[in-house]
């Protein structure tokens, strides 16, 4: 599991602790030669909480769907089978992208509507730093990044 991945699991349980609300998040282990649809999933009895997000952290100013994502050895791209996993299991959907600017300077990182990031792969447009800040910035703190509101 990547830095980034774990960062954005205890951000959750940490915001689902600080705000009383019933909700766990939690990473699959990744076994080799196996598919795994999402990096960190969200349970919860709330709707709003049952959650399913991509993480991505890049050295970069701008996501690229053809560099940052990638396809299957069917040739389905890893958008639309993010897309028909949140359609099948009905959870709602994020991004979370952390842009990382290098040493010395203060990674960014924001949580991503997932049809905003459908919108983007249609559009055969990146995402950059500037659409990111359209979705939830998460803060950081001595205990990593905090989400203030979902």
């Amino acid at each position: 599991m990547s830095d980034f991945e774990r960062e954005i699991v205890h951000c959750l349980n940490r915001y689902f602790k600080t705000h009383h609300i019933q909700g766990f998040a939690y990473r699959l282990k990744q076994y080799k030669f196996t598919s795994q649809y999402v990096d960190v999933l969200v349970d919860s009895l709330n709707p709003s909480y049952y959650l399913s997000i991509e993480c991505k952290s890049i050295i970069d100013k701008k996501i690229y769907f053809s560099q940052h994502f990638h396809a299957d050895k069917n040739k389905l791209h890893q958008v639309d089978a993010i897309s028909d996993f949140l359609a099948k299991t009905g959870r709602i959907g994020f991004l979370a992208v952390e842009f990382r600017q290098g040493p010395g300077k203060a990674s960014m990182a924001f949580l991503i509507p997932w049809a905003t990031v459908v919108e983007h792969f249609r559009a055969n447009k990146g995402i950059t730093i500037d659409d990111a800040r359209e979705g939830i910035a998460l803060s950081r703190s001595k205990d990593g990044y905090l989400l203030e509101k979902l």
